[in-house]
């Protein structure tokens, strides 16, 4: 296992890479920020770690306006209901928002909206797993792990319109 701390538009994010897939994208508080710079962890470059260094520029270019989708290999880990939820956040296309019904209509469990949401709050991968895109029913911009002032920069960056 390998993880860097990126320095984003939005603040640094832990990024984690397993076994050539992408696990984990959170947002990073500063104590978490320091006890980080003073772990010891493998050290990440472009040659002994190929699928973070991908990351890294997909990232840089997401933030930049250039990327639209991403393409680096992910594994979220999680309950299969929770992967479910995650792989259809995946289908939510860049600038569009959906609601937690919908979400929840997507996955073909329309009365799951409120377990569509605690799958939604425990997702690993943020950003590129865009969890950001989904509102409350009546467009209410509710919940978000990363903190609703980062939905809000992230949404507006998709110039999403609220």
């Amino acid at each position: 296992m390998k993880s860097l701390c990126y320095d984003s538009p939005i603040g640094p994010l832990l990024v984690v890479e397993e076994d050539g897939f992408i696990i984990e994208i959170s947002f990073m508080e500063a104590d978490t920020r320091q006890k980080f710079k003073k772990a010891e962890r493998p050290v990440c470059n472009a040659e002994d770690a190929p699928v973070m260094t991908a990351c890294i520029k997909e990232l840089e270019a997401y933030f930049a306006g250039k990327l639209k989708k991403f393409t680096v290999p992910i594994k979220p880990k999680g309950t299969d209901f929770r992967k479910k939820v995650w792989a259809a956040l995946m289908d939510i296309p860049y600038g569009h928002t959906i609601s937690y019904k919908q979400l929840a209509e997507n996955i073909g469990q329309p009365t799951a909206s409120r377990a569509v949401g605690g799958a939604n709050n425990n997702n690993p991968i943020s950003i590129i797993v865009p969890c950001h895109r989904v509102i409350g029913a009546d467009g209410a911009l509710v919940g978000y792990g990363g903190g609703l002032d980062n939905k809000v920069f992230l949404l507006k960056h998709e110039k999403i319109s609220m």
